[in-house]
């Protein structure tokens, strides 16, 4: 049976991870359905997505792109699919166990029962719950957040998350194609649009947990797109408008 909810993992080269994390989701006492967006990981991580989707078809879907696009057209990619398959939950989640499974269930819940629009799985909404980070990148990612909350004026403490549940009418509002940014300053431009349309947003807690395999894809250039993207996106909220793609 269809699930009304859809989780999207975008990999590359997450061979030691995808396994684990495509058992960990099915076994949740919510039936989530998966889609993995796989940029050519030169890895193997879409054959091991493949042979599971021979045990498991009705639940476990691939994209498979030609190459290492950027992790804001991969989430672009897993909506467009998720609308045409009629989801009414989709969800971001990384492969890499930072984001626990078991904290999928009240992100879900946030939207199809307390109401959201939009729920954030937030590492700094009950304090700074973040396990394994250096001190120096969880200052960074804490007073990121703290930047682009106070040029944007958005209401959200952890404004950076990719832990995050939408309900379809959100991304059904949102230009895509309009969708500017493909790194770090996705999320936000994300959070931000759905804010500006004047969609509900509601932060869930959860614990953010360093990957313990693979290989992080953080570098220097996706923190230069944020900083300075937040200016750009303030900037576009003065000078132009937020139109819904649904009306």
């Amino acid at each position: 049976m269809k699930s009304d909810s859809v989780v999207i993992i975008p990999t590359y080269n997450e061979k030691e991870n995808i396994s684990n994390i495509i058992h960990a989701l099915l076994n949740l006492e919510h039936q989530f359905d998966i889609l993995v967006i796989d940029d050519n990981s030169p890895d193997g991580t879409a054959a091991i997505v493949e042979a599971l989707i021979e045990e498991i078809p009705e639940r476990l879907h691939i994209v498979k792109r030609a190459g290492k696009l950027g992790l804001g057209t991969a989430y672009i990619a897993g909506f467009k699919w998720a609308l045409e398959h009629d989801y009414e939950y989709i969800i971001e989640m990384d492969a890499d166990f930072s984001h626990r499974p078991e904290d999928l269930v009240p992100l879900y819940n946030a939207c199809a029962k307390d109401g959201a629009d939009l729920s954030v799985g937030s590492r700094y909404i009950s304090g700074v719950n973040v396990v394994n980070w250096p001190m120096g990148r969880v200052l960074m990612s804490y007073y990121a957040s703290a930047y682009v909350r106070i040029v944007t004026g958005m209401p959200v403490r952890d404004t950076t998350a990719g832990f995050v549940c939408y309900n379809r009418r959100v991304l059904k509002a949102i230009d895509l194609d309009g969708v500017e940014f493909k790194g770090y300053a996705f999320q936000i431009e994300m959070k931000f649009t759905a804010y500006k349309l004047g969609f509900k947003i509601k932060e869930v807690p959860i614990i953010f947990v360093n990957r313990v395999l693979g290989t992080s894809k953080m570098n220097t250039s996706i923190f230069g797109e944020a900083f300075f993207g937040v200016i750009k996106l303030k900037m576009r909220s003065i000078f132009g408008r937020f139109n819904r793609m649904d009306r």
